[in-house]
């Protein structure tokens, strides 16, 4: 419940500003509420209160997509129209102005949810049109006006507006089902992972070379000790956060190159350069996968002159990897894997919209960006 209350409460915020705007201009005199119209008053509340809570859930969405910020000022010119020929005409219930205004509400759910409405885009087109039509029906074919006001016009535009409350309870399920699969989909998503993090080959390997150092009596075994139970603990205890601190992954991966580099007798040339802030918080286990394909099908390939280079930094609220490495071009298909497939997984599970994955290789070079917007 308090995950729903996060999610949305943009249109909490939304309903206290149109609340009390409401009351406000009420109290200057430049609107007046109507006493006997229970049902007007509350479908003209919840219009103005989804119009000002959509941008407010929809505002960094809007940051990063210029064109979508066009529809709707688009679509706040179609307002204008409606308004400014309902103010010309004094029309009472102008069906212009209705058909102005039904476009201007369907233009908003399509901008802001035009996913859940192609969806049921042929269900909603329906129910928008047998609505619209009943209304024109009675709008223009009633006997004379006084019989419209007074007989017709409150079913007419609990007609109108029924389609509303019915795509809002829709899209609630929806959303709802939503955060019902996507605990069970992540917990899923992270048993894969942590399957895939406890690499025996890996481990195997550095316990050997542990063993190594162990006979020589080598001052770094207990440091090898250590790290690969630090390494061990985070895997298996942190993995299960939904967020850790960005300095613990940092420190995860430094952990991972520094053990690495013990089983090597050739040169490596590895750098990690990172900036971040202290409190800045990521989803775990997600760089890894992206660094192990590196030591993988770059270094472990290599007879010589291998490298990984790793670049991390935050700013404003993104959180920038860059990863490039050298490599041998392999006979089979790249560096493409399970554990690839599972990062995308977990990034359109943990991060939905709010990613960017990049791949780009030639012949000897691959370099891998992650971006994450993390706020």
């Amino acid at each position: 419940m308090i995950t729903f209350l996060k999610k949305y409460k943009a249109f909490l915020i939304g309903f206290f500003v149109v609340f009390f705007t409401i009351l406000y201009l009420e109290y200057i005199g430049f609107i007046k509420i109507p006493e006997d119209n229970h049902i007007e008053v509350i479908v003209i509340f919840t219009f103005w209160w989804l119009v000002a809570s959509l941008p407010i859930y929809k505002f960094r969405y809007f940051k990063k997509n210029k064109i979508v910020v066009y529809k709707i000022l688009g679509l706040i010119l179609l307002l204008i129209v409606a308004i400014t020929v309902d103010s010309y005409w004094k029309i009472p219930d102008n069906p212009i102005v209705i058909f102005l205004i039904t476009l201007f509400w369907l233009g908003v759910f399509y901008v802001l949810f035009s996913s859940f409405f192609k969806k049921y885009k042929l269900f909603i087109l329906v129910i928008y049109t047998i609505a619209i039509s009943y209304f024109f029906y009675v709008r223009l074919f009633s006997k004379n006006l006084d019989t419209y006001l007074n007989d017709e016009k409150d079913i007419a535009f609990i007609i109108l507006t029924l389609p509303i409350p019915i795509l809002i309870i829709l899209w609630l399920f929806e959303q709802w089902k939503w955060l019902k699969t996507l605990k069970a989909e992540k917990g899923k998503a992270e048993l894969a992972l942590l399957k895939s993090q406890v690499n025996p080959h890996f481990f195997f390997n550095t316990l050997n070379n542990l063993y190594g150092l162990t006979v020589e009596k080598s001052d770094s075994a207990p440091e090898v000790v250590l790290k690969l139970s630090d390494m061990m603990r985070y895997t298996i205890y942190e993995g299960k956060q939904d967020v850790v601190f960005l300095k613990e992954e940092i420190k995860y991966l430094e952990n991972y190159i520094e053990l690495h580099k013990i089983r090597y007798q050739k040169k490596v040339v590895i750098t990690f350069d990172h900036t971040y802030d202290k409190d800045d918080k990521v989803a775990p286990l997600l760089f890894i996968i992206l660094l192990e394909n590196a030591f993988k099908h770059g270094v472990e390939r290599l007879t010589k002159d291998a490298y990984i280079h790793i670049n991390l930094m935050t700013e404003n609220n993104t959180i920038k990897f860059y990863i490039e490495n050298n490599y041998e071009e392999p006979k089979e298909t790249g560096q493409h894997g399970i554990g690839l497939d599972n990062l995308k997984d977990r990034l359109k599970l943990i991060y939905p919209k709010k990613h960017k994955l990049l791949i780009k290789k030639d012949k000897t070079i691959y370099k891998t960006t992650l971006e994450i917007d993390t706020q």
